[in-house]
């Protein structure tokens, strides 16, 4: 990612989202590595009411072995839970933003957001 070329659109300790692509911070366990996604290669986020099941109290990795979550130790207290489906990837990223709302509202102007029926 060149950060010279263009601008961030959002950004908090959780991720980083510019016009071409997200960043997950503390991506990788144990490294806490970070794991950048080009937007072209989401195919949708669906946005979800953080319940158990939904991954509220899913800090970091994976309870279904599909749905991987970056660490966040605040999950349990947001507002949303953000799922992206990738498109080239059997796991789908699970994550979260400090301003849920900011974050939804960028993905729908970049018309990623798939609402559940």
């Amino acid at each position: 990612m060149n950060t010279n070329t263009e601008y961030t659109e959002y950004a908090d300790k959780l991720i980083s989202i510019t016009g071409t692509h997200i960043v997950f911070y503390n991506y990788y366990f144990p490294t806490g590595k970070e794991k950048c996604v080009k937007i072209d290669d989401i195919g949708h986020v669906t946005v979800l009411e953080p319940t158990i099941r939904n991954g509220k109290w899913r800090i970091h990795g994976t309870g279904n072995f599909k749905i991987w979550f970056p660490k966040d130790s605040g999950r349990p207290g947001r507002d949303r839970i953000f799922i992206a489906t990738l498109k080239n990837q059997w796991i789908n990223i699970g994550f979260t933003a400090k301003d849920g709302e900011a974050v939804e509202n960028l993905l729908r102007s970049k018309d990623l957001i798939k609402d559940k029926p």
